[in-house]
Protein backbone atom coordinates (compact mmCIF):
# COMPACT_ATOMS: atom_id res chain seq x y z
CA UNK A 1 0.00 0.00 0.00
CA UNK A 2 2.78 2.24 0.96
CA UNK A 3 4.27 2.08 -2.65
CA UNK A 4 0.94 2.68 -4.47
CA UNK A 5 0.84 5.98 -2.90
CA UNK A 6 4.59 6.73 -3.20
CA UNK A 7 4.08 5.78 -6.98
CA UNK A 8 0.80 7.87 -7.29
CA UNK A 9 2.25 10.96 -4.89
CA UNK A 10 5.75 11.15 -7.36
CA UNK A 11 3.51 11.12 -10.52
CA UNK A 12 1.07 13.87 -9.37
CA UNK A 13 4.44 15.78 -8.81
CA UNK A 14 5.47 14.95 -12.64
CA UNK A 15 2.13 15.64 -13.70
CA UNK A 16 1.96 19.23 -11.71
CA UNK A 17 5.08 20.50 -13.65
CA UNK A 18 3.88 19.25 -17.28
CA UNK A 19 2.87 21.92 -19.30
CA UNK A 20 0.45 20.29 -21.65
CA UNK A 21 -1.76 19.69 -18.56
CA UNK A 22 -2.39 22.94 -17.45
CA UNK A 23 -4.84 24.99 -19.01
CA UNK A 24 -3.93 27.49 -21.95
CA UNK A 25 -5.81 30.79 -21.12
CA UNK A 26 -2.52 32.07 -20.84
CA UNK A 27 -1.48 31.91 -24.39
CA UNK A 28 -2.47 35.17 -26.35
CA UNK A 29 -3.37 35.47 -29.94
CA UNK A 30 -2.84 39.40 -31.87
CA UNK A 31 -6.68 40.42 -32.22
CA UNK A 32 -6.40 41.12 -35.77
CA UNK A 33 -10.05 42.68 -36.42
CA UNK A 34 -8.58 45.81 -34.17
CA UNK A 35 -8.16 48.97 -35.92
CA UNK A 36 -4.93 50.83 -36.10
CA UNK A 37 -4.72 53.34 -32.82
CA UNK A 38 -2.99 56.96 -33.64
CA UNK A 39 -0.94 58.28 -31.39
CA UNK A 40 -3.21 60.82 -30.42
CA UNK A 41 -0.82 64.09 -29.44
CA UNK A 42 -3.91 66.31 -27.90
CA UNK A 43 -7.56 65.58 -27.74
CA UNK A 44 -10.14 68.61 -27.48
CA UNK A 45 -11.72 68.24 -24.39
CA UNK A 46 -13.45 71.95 -24.61
CA UNK A 47 -16.57 71.82 -23.01
CA UNK A 48 -17.80 73.97 -26.60
CA UNK A 49 -16.28 71.74 -28.94
CA UNK A 50 -17.84 68.60 -27.35
CA UNK A 51 -21.11 70.15 -27.35
CA UNK A 52 -21.06 71.17 -30.90
CA UNK A 53 -19.70 67.64 -32.02
CA UNK A 54 -22.82 66.34 -29.89
CA UNK A 55 -25.40 68.82 -31.78
CA UNK A 56 -23.38 67.51 -34.55
CA UNK A 57 -24.15 64.01 -33.82
CA UNK A 58 -28.02 64.52 -33.26
CA UNK A 59 -27.77 66.77 -36.60
CA UNK A 60 -26.65 63.95 -38.53
CA UNK A 61 -29.11 60.84 -36.46
CA UNK A 62 -31.89 62.47 -37.66
CA UNK A 63 -31.16 64.16 -40.90
CA UNK A 64 -31.83 67.70 -39.93
CA UNK A 65 -30.70 69.24 -43.00
CA UNK A 66 -31.73 72.50 -41.93
CA UNK A 67 -29.24 72.09 -38.37
CA UNK A 68 -26.68 70.80 -39.84
CA UNK A 69 -26.24 73.53 -42.75
CA UNK A 70 -26.43 75.50 -39.91
CA UNK A 71 -23.42 74.12 -38.44
CA UNK A 72 -21.44 74.02 -41.52
CA UNK A 73 -18.88 76.50 -43.15
CA UNK A 74 -19.95 78.35 -46.66
CA UNK A 75 -17.29 76.62 -48.33
CA UNK A 76 -18.22 73.51 -46.71
CA UNK A 77 -16.18 70.26 -48.53
CA UNK A 78 -17.62 66.91 -49.53
CA UNK A 79 -15.69 65.41 -52.69
CA UNK A 80 -12.18 65.44 -53.42
CA UNK A 81 -12.46 64.06 -56.65
CA UNK A 82 -13.18 65.93 -58.70
CA UNK A 83 -13.49 69.14 -56.15
CA UNK A 84 -16.91 70.21 -54.99
CA UNK A 85 -17.70 72.54 -52.02
CA UNK A 86 -20.80 74.18 -50.62
CA UNK A 87 -24.04 73.85 -52.33
CA UNK A 88 -25.46 70.02 -53.04
CA UNK A 89 -23.64 68.20 -50.25
CA UNK A 90 -26.88 66.93 -48.63
CA UNK A 91 -28.12 65.91 -52.63
CA UNK A 92 -24.38 64.09 -52.76
CA UNK A 93 -24.88 62.17 -49.57
CA UNK A 94 -27.91 60.87 -50.32
CA UNK A 95 -27.04 59.78 -53.67
CA UNK A 96 -24.30 58.11 -52.23
CA UNK A 97 -24.89 56.86 -49.25
CA UNK A 98 -22.99 58.88 -46.90
CA UNK A 99 -25.44 58.99 -43.93
CA UNK A 100 -24.49 55.93 -42.12
CA UNK A 101 -20.97 56.48 -42.79
CA UNK A 102 -20.82 60.05 -41.73
CA UNK A 103 -22.62 58.75 -38.18
CA UNK A 104 -20.11 56.40 -37.85
CA UNK A 105 -16.90 58.91 -38.41
CA UNK A 106 -18.67 60.90 -35.73
CA UNK A 107 -18.64 58.28 -33.49
CA UNK A 108 -14.72 58.24 -33.29
CA UNK A 109 -12.13 60.58 -31.32
CA UNK A 110 -11.34 63.78 -32.70
CA UNK A 111 -7.24 64.91 -32.99
CA UNK A 112 -5.35 68.28 -34.06
CA UNK A 113 -4.38 68.32 -37.70
CA UNK A 114 -3.46 71.93 -38.93
CA UNK A 115 -6.41 73.68 -38.12
CA UNK A 116 -8.68 71.27 -38.30
CA UNK A 117 -9.97 68.95 -35.08
CA UNK A 118 -10.12 65.80 -37.17
CA UNK A 119 -11.61 62.47 -37.11
CA UNK A 120 -10.69 59.29 -37.11
CA UNK A 121 -7.06 60.09 -35.63
CA UNK A 122 -5.66 58.30 -37.99
CA UNK A 123 -5.96 61.07 -40.28
CA UNK A 124 -4.08 63.06 -38.03
CA UNK A 125 -1.12 61.01 -37.68
CA UNK A 126 1.22 61.54 -40.64
CA UNK A 127 2.83 58.23 -40.39
CA UNK A 128 -0.16 56.06 -41.06
CA UNK A 129 -1.74 56.76 -44.36
CA UNK A 130 -4.75 56.66 -43.83
CA UNK A 131 -7.38 57.63 -47.18
CA UNK A 132 -10.82 56.72 -45.72
CA UNK A 133 -13.70 58.86 -44.99
CA UNK A 134 -12.55 61.96 -42.87
CA UNK A 135 -14.30 65.05 -40.98
CA UNK A 136 -12.95 68.18 -40.26
CA UNK A 137 -14.19 70.88 -37.61
CA UNK A 138 -12.70 74.25 -36.81
CA UNK A 139 -12.92 77.64 -35.38
CA UNK A 140 -14.65 80.35 -37.28
CA UNK A 141 -14.95 83.80 -36.05
CA UNK A 142 -15.30 81.93 -32.78
CA UNK A 143 -17.60 79.53 -33.14
CA UNK A 144 -16.98 76.14 -34.16
CA UNK A 145 -18.37 75.07 -37.53
CA UNK A 146 -18.22 71.53 -40.27
CA UNK A 147 -15.61 71.97 -42.57
CA UNK A 148 -15.67 68.74 -44.41
CA UNK A 149 -16.53 64.78 -45.08
CA UNK A 150 -14.67 63.34 -47.54
CA UNK A 151 -13.17 60.12 -48.53
CA UNK A 152 -9.48 59.66 -50.57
Amino acid sequence: MKKIGFAFLISALAFSGCRSCKSKKNDKKPDVTKRAKADLREENNDVDFQAFVGRLKAAVAARDMNAIAGMMTSDFGYALNPDRSGEGVFKYWDENNLWPELEGILTEKFAKKGEYWVAPPQWADPTLSYDGYRVGIRRVNGSWKFGYFVNG
